[in-house]
């Protein structure tokens, strides 16, 4: 926690309340928490759900496109690039597994 706690601090996101063990947000920590949870709500639980069969095509193609915009960023910046495939089915377990 400390170590989490400093990070935020140097960074300028809280800063802590003399005297005490209490942080509080700074003007620009406000600004990221409420961006961050804008891009949550509005853009990461609609995507996440699209490889769902159920999510609309333009919902799929967006994620699609995104991971793609993803995929050549990483590529510029010569980042290792690491595919993950996560299967959701459940019925695919195994008895080993179970």
């Amino acid at each position: 926690m400390t170590y989490d706690l400093r990070r935020l601090r140097l960074g300028g996101l809280i800063r802590r309340l003399p005297h005490t063990n209490r942080y509080t947000l700074t003007e620009d920590g406000i600004r990221i928490a409420v961006f961050y949870t804008k891009i949550y709500n509005r853009l990461l639980v609609p995507l996440t759900a699209a490889n769902q069969p159920q999510a609309p095509p333009e919902l799929r193609a967006a994620l699609a496109a995104i991971t793609r915009h993803v995929d050549d960023y990483a590529d510029r910046a010569r980042l290792p690039r690491r595919r993950v495939k996560l299967d959701t089915n459940v019925h695919k377990l195994t008895t080993k597994d179970r």
